[in-house]
């Protein structure tokens, strides 16, 4: 079973988009679930997760967690806020933490994936920081790719004359946001899909080789 987390603070943005496509395309059983709405802390450095490698943190993670116990493979993006990861994705991935201790590595050799979403020009280190974390519990890191995302900005209300946001800072001032100053959605990116289409056949056929 494949596990595809949304680590977006929005239920139906171009994070979940691209998780879901993959997943769909893959041919195999898997399961969708999105951070969006779900209250997750961060590691508090209790350190009682040292004895059996499970969080005991309470909160809506450790449903997550037992779900990439189970998990063959696990597909997981987030978008880039401030040129990192966001607040929501970082807590859940850094409390993978407790999977690592006396040299278990409860999440080695699964099968794994990283997405980030953010804008064209952008180089952020979202795939940086899923990739290391990934890396540190010995999962099996198939591909990372890129996808550009849609700005709060052209939805929020102010984006047309607001100095500091991304529609200025691509179209300039402007009397109303058209069709052709919108980002390019994600099933719009054809390069973009082509490669989320080629990374989910290769997990999808790794996995079914793996059955037999």
């Amino acid at each position: 079973m494949i596990l595809g987390i949304s680590g977006s603070g929005r239920a139906d943005g171009t994070t979940s988009d691209v998780i879901k496509y993959i997943l769909e395309k893959t041919g195999q059983e898997y399961e969708y679930v999105s951070l969006a709405g779900k209250k997750i802390n961060g590691c508090i450095g209790c350190t009682r997760c040292a004895a059996d490698s499970f969080c005991k943190v309470e909160d809506d993670w450790q449903e997550i967690g037992r779900k990439m116990l189970k998990a063959d493979a696990v597909v997981f993006g987030a978008p880039d806020y401030y040129d990192t990861i966001n607040a929501l994705a970082h807590a859940c991935l850094e409390r993978t933490y407790c999977f690592r201790h006396l040299e278990k590595y409860k999440l080695a050799g699964k099968l794994a994936v990283g997405i980030a979403v953010d804008g064209p020009e952008i180089n952020s280190g979202v795939i940086k920081y899923i990739k290391r974390v990934m890396d540190s519990n010995q999962m099996a890191v198939l591909d990372t790719f890129q996808v550009d995302g849609y700005s709060q900005c052209f939805s929020c209300g102010f984006g047309i004359d607001c100095a500091a946001g991304t529609v200025v800072d691509r179209h300039g001032f402007l009397d109303e946001i058209e069709d052709r100053h919108l980002p390019l959605k994600f099933e719009e990116q054809k390069e973009k899909k082509l490669e989320a289409y080629k990374i989910a056949k290769t997990l999808g056929s790794i996995l079914e080789e793996r059955k037999n």
